[in-house]
């Protein structure tokens, strides 16, 4: 038995904190795990900015809202849904997945959650497992299942390490240097023809 998992962000829909910095013009949100590796830093940073300029969630999920899956995404998924199982396993939040999955069907997706007090600010985050996609990639091959993942970040990494057969779908530059020992597919027809072979 073989199951699919994969990134989200950068994979099937853009990055989400990129969306919301151009939609805002805050340059601090454009960073992402392609660029800090530690995620509680980055996040970290992340709401230190969302309260020095004021946005609360709603501000965040009004763009989310108009964030489209990418060009390919949700007929690629569908595909890969006709040929295997696939989970999701991504570092965002269900409240800013939510808009998102209603776009590409409702997929079986793994997040984390906000902390969001009584005036809707984002108070805090809870991870809802410390190195979650690697322990998801655990508890699944704990299952007999073979393990296929794909991402394209740094904080895929541990995933496409521990997973059966492990690879990148569109990484940058950086990523791809750093760990020479991933093959990396970079269109939609590469990662079918790559997972046919899997599969």
């Amino acid at each position: 038995m073989k199951i699919i998992c994969s990134d989200l962000e950068g994979v099937f829909v853009p990055e989400i904190w990129v969306n919301v910095a151009e939609k805002t013009g805050i340059e601090a949100l454009k960073l992402t795990t392609r660029e800090i590796s530690d995620y509680d830093v980055l996040m970290t940073k992340r709401l230190e900015v969302l309260d020095k300029h004021g946005l609360k969630l709603k501000d965040i999920t009004d763009i989310i809202t108009t964030i489209e899956p990418l060009q390919g995404a949700l007929e690629t998924l569908n595909w890969i849904r006709e040929h295997s199982q696939i989970i999701i396993l991504s570092d965002t939040f269900e409240e800013f997945a939510r808009p998102l999955m209603k776009k590409l069907n409702y997929p079986a997706l793994l997040c984390h959650s906000l902390v969001v007090d009584s005036e809707g600010r984002i108070a805090d985050y809870k991870l809802r497992q410390a190195n979650q996609k690697k322990q998801a990639i655990k508890a699944l091959k704990g299952l007999n299942y073979t393990v296929i993942a794909f991402g394209d970040s740094y904080n895929d990494t541990a995933m496409l390490k521990e997973a059966d057969f492990g690879f990148f779908f569109r990484p940058p530059e950086n990523v791809i240097k750093e760990f020479p020992q991933f093959e990396v597919t970079n269109t939609y027809s590469e990662l079918k023809d790559k997972l046919t072979s899997l599969l």
